[in-house]
This record gives C-alpha cells, sequence and structure tokens, in this order.
C-alpha cells in the first residue's frame, strides 16, 4: 500500500485542491469534519448544501469559517443529493460527501443514468478501510451497507470493486478472504457454497488481480497461529487479510459497527466502491475522525477514480 496508516494518507493529500461538495450541510458531524480538514489543509473549498440559516448557524457552532465555501439554499433532501452530484460531474467539486441526508436520496442521486456515474455491467458497493491497532496492516471490508443479500454473482462484483479499490492504493495483489461462519463447505450454509465458487472462479481466472480463499471465518481470516490450529494448510490469506469480503447486510453491518465501536485505537474511512466518481459513504453515527478519514481517502483516489487497475 501506498501509506501504512492513516496519518500518512492525511500527509500525502495535505495542501492538494481538494473541493468537497456536501448536501445536507446542516450537520454537526459533518461541518466538523470540514473544520479538521481545512485545519489539516486537506480542504480546500467546496459547496455546502442545506437550509442556509441551518448551515451557517451549525457552523459557527462547531468553529468552521465560511470564507473559502459557497452555500446553496436548498432543503428538499432529493435536490440537495441531485445538485451535488451534479456539480461534481460538472467539475465544480472534487467529490461527494454525504450529510444530513437519507442514503437513499444520496444513492439514487448517484444511479440516475444521466449521471453514468456506475460503468455498465457493475454494482455500487461500500468499502471500508480499516486501522486497528492489533492487524499490522490496512485492510478493507465489503459490503456493510448497501447490498443486502448479494448472489453468488453480485459477490464478484463487490469484491473487483474492493480489488479495484485496493489496487488503486498501491495494493498490487490483493488478498481476499470470503468470511463464513465455518471454515469447511457445508450444503446448509449457503455462503459456504458461495465461497467455494468465487474461489473456483479466482483460480480459474475470471476473478483477476488478487487472490481469493475461503470459507474461512474472522479467526483464520487474521490470524495465522488460529488457522494452523483450525488446520489451514499451504494458504497465503490467513493472517494477512487485505479484503474480508462478508456474505450480507446482516452479517457485514454488525461486524463492521463492532469494529468500529470496540475497535482498540481503531481509525477507518468509508467510500462508495464502483463509482466513477469519489462519493463518501458513512454512517450518520460514524464520528468526525472517520469523516475526516473519509474525506482524506476521497482525496486521494480523486485522480485515480473510473480508470481501475487491470
Amino acid at each position: 500500500m501506498n501509506f501504512k496508516n492513516f496519518d500518512e494518507l492525511m500527509n500525502l493529500v495535505k495542501g492538494r485542491t481538494n473541493r468537497i461538495v456536501v448536501p445536507g450541510a446542516n450537520n454537526d458531524e459533518v461541518l466538523t469534519a470540514c473544520k479538521m480538514g481545512v485545519d489539516h489543509k486537506i480542504i480546500s473549498g467546496g459547496i455546502l448544501i442545506g437550509p442556509k440559516v441551518e448551515v451557517e448557524a451549525t457552523a459557527k457552532k462547531v468553529g468552521l469559517k465560511l470564507d473559502i465555501f459557497e452555500i446553496v439554499d436548498k432543503s428538499d433532501y432529493a435536490e440537495m443529493c441531485n445538485l451535488a452530484v451534479d456539480l461534481v460531474k460538472a467539475g465544480k467539486g472534487d467529490f461527494l460527501v454525504k450529510g444530513l441526508v437519507d442514503t437513499k436520496f444520496y444513492m439514487k442521486a448517484i444511479l440516475r443514468k444521466e449521471v453514468g456515474a456506475v460503468p455498465e455491467g457493475r454494482v455500487l458497493s461500500h468499502f471500508v478501510l480499516f486501522e486497528l491497532a492489533n492487524y499490522h496492516k490496512l485492510f478493507a471490508m465489503t459490503d456493510a451497507a448497501i447490498m443486502i443479500a448479494p448472489n453468488v454473482d453480485q459477490k464478484q462484483l463487490i469484491l473487483e470493486n474492493s480489488v479495484d479499490m485496493m489496487r488503486m492504493l498501491g495494493v498490487e495483489k490483493p488478498l481476499v478472504s470470503v468470511v463464513c461462519p465455518v471454515e469447511k463447505v457445508n450444503e446448509k450454509i449457503p455462503s459456504t457454497l458461495d465461497a467455494a465458487e468465487l474461489v473456483k472462479r479466482n483460480k480459474e481466472g475470471k476473478i483477476k488481480n488478487c487472490v481469493v480463499e475461503g470459507p474461512y471465518d474472522i479467526y483464520i481470516s487474521f490470524s495465522k497461529e488460529l488457522a494452523a490450529e483450525k488446520g489451514i494448510k499451504g494458504a497465503v490469506v490467513p493472517g494477512n487479510t487485505d479484503i474480508a469480503l462478508f456474505p450480507s447486510l446482516d452479517s457485514g453491518n454488525p461486524v463492521y459497527k463492532a469494529v468500529s465501536f470496540f475497535g482498540a485505537g481503531m481509525k477507518s474511512a468509508t467510500l462508495l466502491a464502483g463509482s466513477n466518481i469519489p462519493v463518501i459513504l458513512p454512517s450518520r453515527t460514524d464520528s468526525p475522525v472517520t469523516k475526516l478519514h473519509s474525506i482524506a481517502l476521497a482525496a486521494y483516489l480523486k485522480d485515480k477514480a473510473g480508470v481501475p487497475a487491470k
């Protein structure tokens, strides 16, 4: 990876022209993140969309000076999101930052056909990059927010989205763990059948530029020692996972939130994968620091968007 931690990432994007567009800017957490971004010199300006009086009051509350920002006075969520996407596509902003708007409006605006943000044959998926004190490198988790119950073909597309993202971050051949409840294929556990199929497709060259192994549980995915105790031999992914692919929203979302809430020294960034424009997709309850790191990651990727390594 081109950076070892989020501190290095922050330094890499400092001082660049990074213009944000925020629909629903009348939100304490997102404007706090914006203030932190300005203070760290990773945000150079942008457009804040929302009820003007509320945006100004929120900015004053968190100490964000508005001299480098334009405020667009709007109160309708759908209009805010459509305008935000249109501004980025028109080159008036570099990337989207989700504020106080419902995800459904945000996603609907991005998915409009006239925007062309999603290449044909691709899907949008949630990508979170984690830094944990008890794991030796940054790793990604997917999908924890968008795809509810993907079938095996959709899982392949989600996987490919994350592989593209990791390769843009400098990981030439990401190691992928297909996470399941158990490490053996069991006909009564559909996720293990999908895992076996994804491994097969990878070996056949149908899933490229990565190494896919599984089914693996969490222990095997992140510990060589525990993998050995469970009899896993000749594998390269255990203890070195770059991407943890979860079987469904029911599994991915709780794990994502548990790691975010309980993780010792946890740092993270969340983006939308599969789009050809950088889009930040944090949870409403994600901290301003997570939003700041997401802005930094989007800033790093903005020149690489739409040109995934193949």
